[in-house]
């Protein structure tokens, strides 16, 4: 049984981490650790655990050591703490933006701070099993790529050699990619029924596309009143014709057990869509193509596949157990 600590425990990422090793077969959750909330029953801040559990928030000062630390602190935290609670466990696990590109000078660029922790950057394996499964087996440092990082790279990666350098990624998200203490903006009456373009330049997740892909990747983000999902929509140029795009989405993904190709030319549910993957670690990719205008498209439950299962798929296969293991759920549907 692996023992593992869960860092930010009390946030939507937190949360997602719990329901997901709580139910897992071969991981006891040691430590649900939270600066806010310390002494208080899980259950009571995620009460999709009631029955579940009894664990109580500890706080960061009690985590003791354990086979494996997931953390799901924030962004420009997370550096701050990490050389600390790096003693604490052997791998970690990490969830936010502090360690996934190992150029300082980029970090600060899209995240308007001076790195904490340099001598660090270099040392993570991306959480991306599609692309690094090798890597992550030996991995005891991985970072887990934002969710429309997750789902741009996804799509994009079979293209290799198919498109141009440059791609405009427009990319959609519900308001859980926030997070729990988002503030006023993510307020249901300003949230609900807008269409807010909130990057119409520049996300920070644009590098870590262009890092992982090789491509010119530029990026737009709109938050849309969805709760769960992220959605992205790839334009690029190039000479293949359909027949050449599915078969390289085919050859790339032929054995992943979590991604699937939603590329159909009729139905309802032709082209991959995050409402259908609420709760799920699948990311569907799908793609269409006119003359010289490939499109790819891809969509995910930001919290699950862009997070938490991604973190859970990454420990699965680093401890060498089977990579499904607790990440079995389908989705709903209808929703």
């Amino acid at each position: 049984m692996i023992r593992v600590g869960v860092m930010g425990a009390a946030g939507y990422l937190g949360g997602e981490l719990l329901r997901l090793l709580i139910g897992h077969p071969g991981t006891e959750v040691a430590h649900a650790v939270s600066t806010r909330f310390p002494g208080r029953r899980v259950d009571s801040v995620h009460p999709n655990l009631r029955a579940q559990t009894d664990l109580v928030f500890s706080a960061p000062d009690d985590l003791d050591a354990c086979d494996m630390l997931l953390m799901a602190t924030p962004h420009k935290a997370t550096m701050k703490l990490l050389p600390e609670m790096r003693g604490r466990a052997k791998t970690v696990i990490d969830l936010s933006g502090d360690f996934r590109n190992p150029d300082p000078a980029v970090y600060e660029r899209y995240y308007g701070v001076p790195h904490t922790a340099p001598e660090l950057l270099g040392a993570f394996v991306p959480g991306v099993p599609e692309l690094f499964r090798a890597e992550l087996a030996e991995a005891d440092l991985i970072s887990v790529p934002g969710c429309m990082a997750s789902a741009a790279i996804l799509a994009l990666h079979p293209l290799t050699g198919l498109i141009g350098p440059d791609v405009q990624i427009d990319a959609r998200t519900g308001s859980s990619g926030s997070g729990a203490l988002a503030g006023d903006a993510n307020l249901h009456a300003e949230r609900s029924g807008a269409l807010r373009v909130f990057a119409p330049v520049r996300h920070r997740h644009e590098a870590e596309v262009a890092r992982l892909t090789g491509l010119n990747a530029r990026m737009t983000a709109t938050g849309v009143e969805a709760v769960r999902g992220v959605q992205v929509v790839c334009h690029a140029t190039g000479s293949a014709d359909e027949k050449a795009v599915r078969r390289a989405y085919r050859k790339a993904y032929a054995d992943e057990p979590f991604v699937r190709i939603v590329a159909h030319r009729t139905g309802t549910h032709r082209l991959p869509d995050p409402k259908l993957l609420s709760g799920s670690n699948y990311c569907d990719v799908g793609f269409a193509v006119d003359g010289d205008r490939i499109t790819a498209i891809a969509a995910l439950d930001n919290l699950v596949k862009g997070g938490a299962g991604a973190a859970v798929q990454c420990l699965n296969i680093r401890t060498g157990q089977p990579e499904t293991l607790g990440l079995g759920f389908p989705g709903l549907h209808p929703v």
